[in-house]
């Protein structure tokens, strides 16, 4: 499964995947949304985070959201 990366505009920290290009999925109190990169299914999500996490639940709700710390920032 290819992993669709977005940034929430209104949330500075929060980052999100989902399973369409578009984001058609991600919760709209957070948006807007803007794309910013795609993971492709022979490669690791950034962050050391669980691609199978991520695919479950994007499976069950459209997207997993997650939040970039400070220092990840810099």
């Amino acid at each position: 499964m290819r992993l669709f990366m977005f940034e929430s505009e209104t949330t500075n920290d929060l980052r999100a995947f989902a399973g369409d290009s578009s984001g058609s999925k991600l919760p709209a109190q957070h948006g807007p949304w803007h794309s910013t990169g795609v993971v492709r299914p022979d490669r690791d999500p950034p962050h050391k985070l669980s691609r199978a996490t991520i695919e479950k639940a994007i499976e069950a709700k459209g997207f997993q959201l997650w939040r970039v710390k400070a220092a990840e920032k810099a």
